[in-house]
């Protein structure tokens, strides 16, 4: 009798222990962009919508130079979800094994962005120029650098701007044309359309050597009059996913799939950017492969 009155103390003690403690919370970290740039837009819409809809699990934002940050937090487990552009994840057609996808998301589109009354009318007037290639630690960067590679371009004064610092040194005059790869509209660059006279250059002829040398993920896009009131241009595109550690817990996964999936009218109010976002379009992540709980979601979602 004593035993069991023993066993069921310790019983006692154990539950009465468990009651008071709170539940255990998860974090999802949100790898983005700069804060007047696409992925910051849709990520913070994207937190609100995981922390509202998944209980005990906190959401929050990282503002960071975009792409390859993106990834490098992903790695090191600071971040749980990113941001990032397709040909970032693929080297030599490959794509990092330990990093996999929830999502293509959108395209985003690389802009060449001169004055209005600019002599730049391709790439390679930008010889002899002032001319940001985008963030350190930005998709931008490795993009613009595998295209002037393409282009034998050479000659070129280079500086290393976030959108932001891009836009204030080509209306000062601090630069000549800038680049930044980003869903249409760029907010940075419609802001830039409003207050200062400007417009995009043509960089559609260089997706076909693009594809030829680095990967099958570069296509040519339009960017219509509607985007930012200029004329209307054709470029490289490439396509935008929403990446995370192939460690990521499978149900973690399948939510966050969901999430993106079933709320995509919060993240389109955010950003239009988000209104291309479909479960057809949204499964053709390839050549980064789905990670197998975004694969249970599409399996599941299949009409």
């Amino acid at each position: 009798m004593r035993r069991r009155a023993l066993l069921g103390g310790l019983v006692a003690l154990t539950v009465s222990g468990c009651v008071g403690r709170e539940p255990r919370r998860r974090t999802v970290r949100i790898a983005t962009g700069s804060p007047t740039a696409v992925y910051y837009a849709i990520g913070s819409a994207f937190a609100r919508v995981v922390e509202q809809d998944l209980p005990g699990t906190e959401a929050s934002v990282l503002v960071t130079a975009a792409s390859a940050e993106n990834l490098q937090l992903i790695a090191s487990g600071r971040a749980e979800v990113g941001f990032s552009q397709s040909d970032v994840l693929v080297s030599a057609g490959v794509p990092a094994r330990s990093t996999v996808a929830l999502a293509r998301v959108y395209d985003d589109l690389l802009h060449l962005v001169v004055r209005a009354d600019s002599k730049i009318r391709s790439l390679e007037d930008l010889r002899g120029k002032k001319v940001s290639v985008g963030a350190r630690g930005s998709g931008t960067v490795i993009t613009v650098r595998r295209l002037l590679t393409v282009a034998r371009m050479t000659g070129i004064d280079e500086r290393q701007l976030g959108l932001d610092d891009s836009t204030a040194a080509l209306t000062s005059g601090a630069i000549d044309a800038f680049f930044f790869s980003g869903g249409l509209p760029v907010t940075g660059i419609r802001q830039l359309s409003l207050s200062s006279p400007a417009r995009l250059v043509d960089l559609s002829p260089w997706a076909s050597e693009l594809r030829k040398a680095y990967s099958d993920v570069y296509v040519v896009r339009d960017v219509p009059v509607s985007a930012y009131q200029m004329p209307a241009v054709a470029t490289v595109a490439v396509p935008n996913l929403l990446v995370v550690a192939a460690s990521m817990a499978d149900d973690l996964a399948f939510d966050l799939t969901r999430l993106l999936l079933e709320r995509r009218e919060v993240l389109a109010a955010a950003h239009p950017a988000a209104e291309r976002l479909d479960i057809r379009s949204a499964i053709a992540t390839l050549p980064v492969p789905l990670h197998p709980g975004a694969a249970r979601y599409y399996r599941s979602a299949k009409p």
